[in-house]
């Protein structure tokens, strides 16, 4: 997986990340899970790490806030003024709301408080790359990830779904109004056109579960329905 053939050479498409985390046991063992997904290049001082990120590319990378010699923040601040755009999320085990936005300010793209799960690394990096390249603003459905902007939604399973504009009208629609019960009439007005029966309401939500889950629009009986997934 993430690997292909070219005239006999065995070719890494996995994407490229940059580990910047100098714990001796942490360091290797997020280097070994996030090696299921990524190509992994771990460096575990601050200012060699600048040195890596500005002579090799790579699609996204994990800054800790402490390291030595150059500590994370000054890292990414370093980078941002070099003009690297490279999606950053910044480990810290300083979990104030003073000190993620100073990681926010120095130009991180999100922040991650240790200790951490791996699943929610993981969906992390994938959210900061998703904006990073070009999907735009995302809105949380449970585990699911939807993305009006590009008409896509990411599976926590299968990654990414792409919607029809009438199955993205519907669920952009829920989302707007996420306590909301719609009847199938008003969601006729906003999503359908003139002359669209009550039954065509039923046939998209049947199609949007058919490539999510069931739950993810909930039916209200007697009333109609609403955003579910929670």
């Amino acid at each position: 997986m993430g690997e292909r053939y070219r005239k006999g050479l065995m070719i890494d498409t996995r994407p490229r990340l940059l580990l910047l985390e100098d714990d001796p046991e942490l360091g290797p063992l997020m280097q070994q899970v996030l090696d299921e997904v990524y190509t992994v290049t771990l460096v575990a001082d601050g200012a060699e790490g600048v040195t890596v990120a500005l002579n090799s590319d790579f699609d996204v990378m994990i800054v800790d806030r402490r390291l030595p010699h150059l500590d994370g923040l000054s890292v990414i601040e370093g980078l941002r003024q070099k003009g690297i755009a490279t999606p950053i999320l910044v480990l810290t085990a300083l979990g104030t709301v003073e000190d993620k936005v100073r990681g926010l300010d120095a130009g991180a793209n999100d922040y991650l408080v240790k200790p951490f799960e791996f699943d929610e690394l993981f969906a992390r990096l994938r959210a900061i790359r998703r904006v990073y390249t070009g999907e735009g603003p995302f809105v949380r459905i449970g585990l699911w990830e939807f993305y009006p902007e590009s008409r896509t939604i990411y599976s926590p399973y299968d990654g990414r779904i792409l919607l029809t504009q009438r199955e993205n009208d519907l669920l952009r629609l829920f989302c707007g109004h996420p306590q909301r019960t719609f009847s199938r009439e008003q969601i006729l007005r906003e999503v359908f056109e003139a002359g669209d029966q009550p039954g065509t309401v039923d046939t998209y939500v049947h199609y949007v579960r058919r490539k999510t889950e069931s739950h993810l629009i909930t039916t209200v009986r007697g009333q109609g329905y609403r955003l579910g997934a929670e």
